[in-house]
């Protein structure tokens, strides 16, 4: 348990955070269709490629989250792309759920699934490189909705993948997400999110995970995206720490926020916010860095849209976006910093 708490440590070490970079083929699909790449399989390779061989960016990214087809892929040198991360001293990880399927009897709401065969595949993660696994749970809020059924059935699972990963040698990021879809309040946002993680921590002391190995990958306490008017981001900032001092014990090393959904801005700015909150009110127990995939991707996407001379281009956006939101993570981000040149 010792290297578990190592590394969960070394993920939210003070600057740095965690790049999400696990899409699956469907999800990156829709990304690559809204810049005209196709997906494939080498123009995956390529876009991954390029962000981990960024230079500059190992200063402020800790750990990436990989899919299972990137965690096998090599670099276009022939190099394990989990090696180009290592050398580096990047931690890899890896996505093991196998995503979110209608929950039985409970309409508009879903489980996650992947929990069958798991035991084998984290050993051959671990035999592969990835010194941390993911497993996301999806809470959604509506008419009647989410019900104590969806939460214990989520938080359940997310309990068994937690001790699973842990028996491996895996320290887990438990990921219990209620999304900003919706014209939901931020109250309401509030009142499902520390009922959901209220549900997670019984379940991981139920099932005996130990908290110092493992990190927490909650959503912000936002208002609905459809939301009108939306909080602004100090009120975010007092909702998500007064939410989480309720519901996270001082154990759990680190909370590693989510971008779900937020524009770039957004979830740097809100994750300023947070930070700035919390060293205001005299600190919180825990770590409060991000794992982003969107709020960190979209902008060298958008550089790179699949052509080989944009390659140096995307990288700068992808080490901005790293440089900016490791300054947010810090409480130390200025929207100023958004106008600074970005390195070669």
């Amino acid at each position: 348990m010792n290297d578990l708490a190592k590394i969960a440590q070394a993920l939210v070490a003070p600057g740095k955070g965690i790049l999400a970079a696990d899409e699956s083929t469907s999800t990156i699909k829709r990304r690559f269709d809204a810049i005209g790449v196709p997906n494939t399989e080498e123009n995956r390779r390529a876009y991954r490629e390029l962000l981990f061989r960024t230079a500059g960016a190992p200063r402020y990214i800790s750990g990436v989250i990989l899919y299972d087809e990137t965690i096998r892929q090599k670099a276009a040198d022939g190099t394990p792309l989990v090696k180009l991360l290592t050398d580096q001293g990047i931690l890899p990880g890896i996505k093991v759920d196998v995503g979110a399927k209608p929950l039985a009897g409970a309409p508009g709401e879903v489980v996650t699934e992947g929990l069958d065969g798991l035991r084998e595949r984290l050993a051959e993660y671990r035999e592969l490189g990835a010194a941390f696994s993911k497993w996301r749970a999806v809470i959604t809020i509506g008419d009647g909705i989410p019900s104590s059924y969806c939460i214990d059935v989520n938080a359940h699972t997310l309990a068994r993948f937690a001790a699973l990963s842990q028996e491996a040698g895996i320290v887990p990021i438990v990921e219990p997400e209620v999304l900003l879809d919706g014209d939901h309040s931020i109250a309401r946002c509030y009142e499902v999110t520390l009922a959901t993680q209220r549900e997670v921590f019984r379940q991981l002391a139920a099932q005996g995970v130990r908290l110092e190995g493992m990190l927490l990958k909650p959503n912000m306490v936002l208002s609905g995206a459809k939301a009108s008017p939306r909080a602004p981001a100090d009120e975010v900032a007092r909702q998500t720490v007064e939410c989480f001092r309720r519901t996270i014990p001082a154990a759990v090393p680190g909370v590693v926020f989510l971008s779900g959904g937020q524009s770039d801005d957004e979830a740097t700015v809100n994750l300023d916010a947070i930070n700035r909150y919390a060293a205001r009110v005299g600190g919180v127990p825990w770590q409060l860095s991000f794992s982003y995939g969107r709020g960190l991707q979209a902008a060298p996407q958008r550089a790179w849209s699949g052509k080989p001379e944009q390659v140096a281009a995307a990288q700068r956006a992808y080490h901005h976006r790293a440089k900016v939101t490791a300054a947010a993570r810090m409480g130390t981000y200025s929207p100023a910093m958004e106008k600074e040149a970005v390195p070669a």
